[in-house]
Formats: structure tokens, C-alpha cells, sequence
């Protein structure tokens, strides 16, 4: 009894270890399936909506500005902000400080870190370049806004066209002056897109009035206090000036400080439609400022990269007309300016 007992034993530890051997492969089995079947998820293509806004991933996005120390940019990269929340996106905000080097170095970080569409408002037109060879070598999109670029692989550009800006100021003050006075320009910083396209306006409309005179011409590079500066030089270099063409707001409005505080009234016109410009076009203290619409520019900046990001077709090109502020008008312009 006991050796039959002894032989059961042995037939069922022999049972039970067949039992966990095949257990055992068939767990090694189950897990050579997983793993395989991660394989292949990994190695097949992402669809194109998984790539997008409408996926539930969280888009990044980055602007980089060529400075924030102006109201204009200011209120393009609040319409930025606010388009980007509305359409579930993260933005970073970059303050270029007016140099391209800052810029490119921004892009990089963006890059970097992740972003899947980078918006460019370029303070030169060729030093800033290779932020578009940067963004394209890593795959990203990349969209100017305000300021162009020169480089053919930009994704898109949202603007408006400045010669026509140069040409509204320039025919107010030929206007104004019944086609015969001496003048002084005064221009955004040097080979940026901006005092490019404006200067070339403004020369478009001086070529059809030969007794307009220009006295001189100099950077202020879009800032207040330093076009007081080159406007207080001039009034002591010239006897007589009879109108201010100032490429933006901020420099027709630092060179009307520099006149009243020398007892005198030189009319000037300026671009962009800050809300400076926009009380003293109201109280007679600027001709006119041309209008630029920064809340259309930078909500249209958001849409068009992310249309990228989502291998949407996109324009080349983005244009957002210029309007004319003046004293008839500029009620209007007040209450657009707060958008």
C-alpha cells in the first residue's frame, strides 16, 4: 500500500509539472505576442489625425517678436495669445529685443523643446533667414508675420503691404503741402522688411512731385524717445521744414514732442494706428496715421500654422489691408484698437 502510495506521488508531482511547464509557455508566448504586437504599432505611420489640433494632444506652439518694447507688437502678440487659447494651443512668447542673433537663438529653443509650429515676426529680412532653415530642417512650419523674411522655404506670410503705407503718408503730406515744401523722413530700423517697402512708397509718390524737397532721412528704429532726438538735431540744422513723413506712430509722435517743445507746429503722419497716434490724429496733433491691423495679423498667424501643423493647404501669402485714420473716422478706429 505504502509503495503504491509512494508511485502516486511521483505521477502527480510529475502531472503538476508538466501542467506549470506548459503554463509557462504559454505565458512566454502570450508576452512574445505583446511585444510584437507593440513592434508593429511602432513601426506603423501615424495618421495624419493624430498629427492634429483635433486629436486631443495639446498643440506648442512659439513667436518670436523683434521687440515687445513697442505697443504695436505688443498687441500683435496678444492677438496671438488669445487665438491660440480659443483654439486649445499652447503659445510661448519670445522677446526678440531687436536683434536677429536673439531671434535665431529663440528658434532654436523652440525647436528644442518641442514645438510643433514656430510664428516669426523678424526684426531683419536676411540676418533672420536662418530661422526659416532651422524650423524647415527640423520639419517644423514656421510663419511670418508683419515683417517678411527673405527665404522661399518660409510656410506663409501674414501682413500688410507696406508700400502702400508709404504711399497713403506720403500723399497726405503732398497733399497737405499742394505738391511743393521740404520735408524730413524718418525710418524704421535699416533692412527690416517694414522701412524697405514704406521708403520705397513713400519715393513712389516723392517721384511725382519734384518740388518736394527731402532735407533729410534717418533711422529712429520705430522708437519714441529717439526720434525726438533726430528731430530736435534738425530743427537746429535747417532753418525751415515743412512736414514729418514718419515710417510708424511711435516716431511721428517723438518727433511732434521735439516740435511743440520748440514753440513750433510741423505737421507729420505716422503708421500703425497705436492708440497714442490714434488721440492725437483726434486732437490735431497728427495729420493722419495708417491703420495695421494687429489683432487680424496675429489671429491669422495662429490659424495658418496650426492649418500647417494639420497638413492643411495654406497660402503663400496673407494680405491685410491698410486703412487711413483721420479726424472723420478715428471714433471708429479708437474702439478696434482695444481688440
Amino acid at each position: 500500500m505504502k509503495k503504491n502510495k509512494k508511485v502516486l506521488g511521483i505521477v502527480l508531482c510529475m502531472a503538476m509539472a508538466v501542467t506549470a511547464l506548459a503554463g509557462c509557455g504559454a505565458a512566454d508566448t502570450s508576452a512574445k505576442n505583446r511585444m510584437t504586437q507593440r513592434r508593429q504599432t511602432a513601426a506603423r505611420p501615424r495618421t495624419e489625425a493624430s498629427q492634429t489640433a483635433d486629436s486631443g494632444k495639446k498643440l506648442k506652439l512659439g513667436i518670436t517678436l523683434y521687440s515687445l518694447k513697442n505697443e504695436y507688437t505688443v498687441r500683435l502678440a496678444n492677438a496671438a495669445q488669445r487665438k491660440a487659447d480659443e483654439m486649445g494651443a499652447e503659445l510661448m512668447v519670445y522677446d526678440g529685443n531687436y536683434d536677429p542673433s536673439t531671434q535665431i537663438s529663440q528658434v532654436e529653443t523652440m525647436i528644442s523643446d518641442g514645438c510643433d509650429g514656430i510664428i516669426l515676426n523678424p526684426q531683419d529680412s536676411d540676418a533672420c533667414s536662418p530661422c526659416v532653415d532651422k524650423a524647415v530642417e527640423a520639419g517644423i512650419p514656421i510663419v511670418a508675420v508683419n515683417t517678411r523674411v527673405n527665404n522661399d522655404k518660409i510656410t506663409s506670410y501674414i501682413g500688410s503691404q507696406d508700400v502702400i503705407a508709404g504711399e497713403m503718408i506720403m500723399q497726405k503730406i503732398a497733399d497737405t503741402l499742394g505738391g511743393k515744401g521740404k520735408i524730413v523722413i524718418i525710418e524704421g530700423p535699416m533692412g527690416q522688411s517694414a522701412q524697405i517697402e514704406r521708403r520705397q512708397g513713400i519715393q513712389n509718390i516723392l517721384d511725382k512731385y519734384p518740388d518736394i524737397e527731402v532735407l533729410a532721412e534717418k533711422t529712429a528704429n520705430w522708437s519714441r524717445s529717439e526720434s525726438m532726438t533726430v528731430m530736435e538735431t534738425w530743427m537746429q540744422a535747417f532753418d525751415q521744414i515743412d512736414a514729418i513723413v514718419a515710417e510708424n506712430d511711435e516716431m511721428a509722435l517723438g518727433a511732434r514732442e521735439a516740435v511743440k517743445a520748440a514753440g513750433k507746429d510741423i505737421p507729420a503722419v505716422g503708421v500703425d494706428g497705436i492708440n497714442d497716434a490714434l488721440a492725437a490724429v483726434e486732437e490735431g496733433n497728427m495729420l493722419i496715421s495708417v491703420f495695421q491691423d494687429a489683432a487680424g495679423q496675429g489671429s491669422k498667424a495662429v490659424e495658418v500654422v496650426i492649418d500647417a501643423i494639420d497638413k492643411k493647404p495654406v497660402e503663400k501669402d496673407y494680405w491685410i489691408d491698410f486703412e487711413e485714420v483721420n479726424k472723420e473716422n478715428v471714433a471708429e478706429f479708437k474702439q478696434r484698437a482695444q481688440q
